[in-house]
């Protein structure tokens, strides 16, 4: 019976071992039908390239006429006639308003009979002291009579003067009872009408402004300027002849023909706003711009800078910090944020956090993870920053480009508003480049396009 118990446990012993035996290699099977871990994720990169890049810094401006003149009236009465059109150009001279003249006909002519009187007055005293003057030798009148008689004809000659100047003040108020342009311009609306009571020099009949040449008002921060003056090793406004010209952009996007020439830096910063007034002086023959008129000051950098561009869509922006993906030595992902404030076309200029010579991802970032490895396909870039082709493509060499800078003036030119840089697309969207299908590299290369800078 002992042998029955002890081969009933050796036989268990058995089986139960069999089982472990198959359950093992159950597994071992099980694990060997497993599909392999999946390859990492495909992504286009560029070699991030150092390119000489001439800065453009772009600043809010107002035009100014170079003169600008109040017409008012010298004298007082009821306008009586306006002799020109809302806005029309006028000649130096040309007559502008009319005021009633009958008024000052009247007293001019009452001044020139005063005269009249007192002319005569002074030839009865002249032809008495004639008279007397030889008497006083005969004895015949005293000294006194003859202090008298001379007295009396120095004050009727002073009255003679004074009467004269009381004609010519008459004759100029009736001169000025016809308002003349002070000098060739455009003039503005006519504040008063016809019949209206004017005023003398309190009353604004209208306002003229000429237009050849014209100012540019705008402001520098103070760190631009100190920046210029570091490259320039002296004040803007010592050398004057020295320095580049100013283009200028017009509120519809075009270029205007003529370039200004700095004109005034003023001597002190505004501590309110921390700027510095500069004015252009701007040619203006077919008085295409105006007074008020806003425009954009469109200035290049001394020097061209050595920087790296980065497409639109490899840059990610959130909450005002922009940061791109670039692929490691040991081909992971890394996280990066850049410092890019500027514009190139469809590519951004990295100031800081890319160096040349590294990898960044321009397509695929969405399958990006810091840390993870990624499987990078170099490809080219064209003029306007599309990805072409795939495979073992280098990144072209990219021309000598030129970049905007948009520099808004604090507190200065009213309605800067009213002129915006062009709207952006969100820069690191996933729908901002479509993955697949390559795009075969232009040939002909294309003029490097301009950027703005935004969030000064």
């Amino acid at each position: 019976m002992r042998k029955n118990r002890l081969y009933s446990a050796w036989r268990s012993a058995r089986v139960f071992g069999a089982v472990i035996i198959v359950a093992v290699a159950l597994a071992a099977c099980k694990a060997k039908t497993q599909p392999p871990a999946p390859p990492p994720p495909e992504v286009n990169v560029i070699k991030a390239v150092a390119e000489p890049i001439t800065v453009f810094e772009e600043y809010v401006g107002q035009t100014e006429a170079v003169d600008t003149v109040e017409i008012r009236a010298r004298v007082s009465g009821l306008l009586e006639r306006q002799a020109f059109q809302d806005g029309s150009h006028v000649k130096k001279g040309e007559v502008l308003f009319v005021i009633d003249q009958q008024p000052f006909i009247a007293a001019l002519s009452q001044a020139k009979a005063a005269l009249a009187q007192v002319q005569a007055a002074h030839l009865n005293s002249k032809q008495v002291l004639e008279r007397v003057r030889p008497l006083l030798k005969d004895q015949a009148i005293s000294q006194q009579d003859l202090d008298a008689a001379v007295a009396k004809e120095a004050a009727d000659a002073a009255n003679v003067d004074a009467s004269r100047a009381q004609v010519r003040t008459a004759e100029l108020n009736l001169e000025y009872t016809t308002i003349r342009a002070p000098r060739d311009g455009i003039i503005s609306k006519a504040l008063i009408k016809p019949g209206g009571l004017v005023n003398a020099s309190t009353t604004l009949l209208t306002t003229m402004y000429s237009v050849d040449p014209i100012y540019v008002n705008f402001s520098v921060s103070e760190q631009k300027m100190l920046g210029l003056e570091k490259q320039l090793k002296q004040s803007p406004g010592n050398e004057k002849s020295k320095l580049p010209p100013f283009k200028l952009r017009l509120s519809d996007g075009s270029d205007y023909k003529f370039t200004g020439k700095l004109n005034f830096v003023d001597a002190a910063v505004d501590p309110k706003s921390g700027t510095l007034q500069v004015r252009l002086q701007v040619p203006n023959p077919n008085q295409f711009m105006r007074a008020g008129q806003l425009v954009r000051v469109v200035f290049p950098s001394p020097e061209p800078v050595n920087a790296v561009r980065v497409p639109q869509r490899a840059v990610q922006e959130v909450q005002g910090k922009r940061s791109v993906f670039v692929v490691g030595a040991d081909g992971k992902a890394e996280y990066r944020e850049i410092a890019a404030n500027t514009r190139l076309g469809n590519d951004w200029m990295v100031e800081s956090g890319v160096r040349p010579g590294e990898l960044v991802i321009v397509d695929g970032t969405q399958k990006a993870k810091p840390g993870f490895p990624v499987k990078p396909v170099v490809v080219a870039l064209d003029q306007k920053g599309d990805a072409s082709g795939k495979g073992t493509a280098q990144a072209a060499d990219a021309p000598k480009a030129t970049a905007r800078v948009t520099d808004a003036p604090k507190g200065t030119a009213p309605g800067t508003d009213a002129l915006k840089a062009t709207p952006q697309t969100p820069a690191g969207s996933a729908t901002a480049a479509k993955q697949g299908a390559p795009v075969t590299p232009s040939k002909d290369p294309a003029k490097a396009p301009e950027a703005s800078k935004y969030g000064k």
